[in-house]
Formats: C-alpha cells, structure tokens, sequence
C-alpha cells in the first residue's frame, strides 16, 4: 500500500472516531422502549399484509369460480 492510500485510510479512520464519538447513543430504557416498538409494529404490519393477502385470495378465488 502507497504512503499516500495509507494516509488517506488513517485520516478516514481518524475522522469516524471523532464523528463517532458525537453520536448520542439510546440508553437502555430508550433501547427496550424502540425494540418494543419495532416488535409491535412488525406483528401489526404482519396481521395487516396477511388480512390484505387472505382477503385477495377469496376475491381471487371467487372471480375463478365465476369463470368455471
């Protein structure tokens, strides 16, 4: 590796430490609280697509059974 790529990887390397550590990360209580929100949503979304998909089927399985 060139003195010059070296220099540019440790530069990068150097820069995300620094912009890392202004991050403000979620303490626990806020990291529960967004992954019981995650969990929620994924089982309602879920529930939502496979009404959706379920009520598509009948509608589909109805217009089949017209046609024969």
């Amino acid at each position: 590796m060139s003195k010059i790529s070296n220099n540019i990887a440790v530069k990068y390397i150097r820069e995300s430490k620094q912009e890392l550590e202004k991050v403000t990360w979620p303490n626990q209580k806020e990291t529960t609280r967004y992954s019981i929100m995650v969990i929620i949503i994924s089982i309602v979304l879920a529930v939502y697509f496979g009404a959706l998909d379920w009520l598509f089927n009948k509608g589909l399985e109805a217009l089949i059974s017209l046609s024969s």
